[in-house]
């Protein structure tokens, strides 16, 4: 099954656990953007997001709601920021830094998040669908100028300087498409 088939054939509400928060954000535990990659900043026509930012786009492509996040204070924060008011988080640890956080007890954090998760289904109707907006420009903020070179000959992808990449799409999918896959 590829990324997008069960959003494709339809899903009534996701539900994102253990989210980390974007790269750079403060006292974020284990903050990135993209694990397996070096960007810096990435921004959505303009909005800097994370790995909340890009599910809930992938997500929102195929109308699916986000109905619930789950990780430290700071992404859920960041998530309540991005999706709003109909979104239900769950903190199940306060962030001290990069490495370190006050951690709820385990099981205390599952019952938070059991019953998040049953608040945010029974309000899934109220939960955001995320769309960046169209056209769609994605900007990508490298850690260095070698970074870039996996895009210099990239269709559809300009540098804007050593470290910026970006690229423009009538939708947020097909952006993405030109950027990550």
């Amino acid at each position: 099954m590829d990324c997008t088939e069960m959003l494709e054939q339809g899903c009534d509400a996701a539900l994102f656990v253990g989210q980390h928060a974007r790269a750079g954000a403060e006292r974020a535990v284990m903050s990135h953007t993209v694990s397996a990659t070096r960007w810096h900043e990435l921004r959505f026509n303009g909005m800097p997001v994370g790995e909340v930012g890009i599910n809930a786009a992938l997500c929102g492509t195929w109308g699916c709601p986000v109905a619930l996040v789950t990780g430290d204070d700071v992404v859920c924060a960041e998530a309540a920021e991005l999706l709003g008011s109909g979104l239900r988080t769950a903190a199940v640890k306060r962030a001290l830094g990069r490495f370190s956080a006050r951690h709820l007890s385990p099981a205390r954090a599952r019952s938070l998040i059991e019953t998040a998760t049953a608040q945010a289904l029974a309000a899934v109707a109220g939960a955001p669908v995320y769309d960046p907006g169209a056209p769609c420009t994605i900007t990508v903020e490298l850690a260095t100028p070698e970074d870039a070179d996996k895009y210099r000959n990239r269709a559809g992808v300009a540098l804007l300087d050593a470290r910026t990449i970006e690229c423009r799409a009538p939708g947020w999918w097909d952006a993405w498409r030109l950027i990550y896959l």
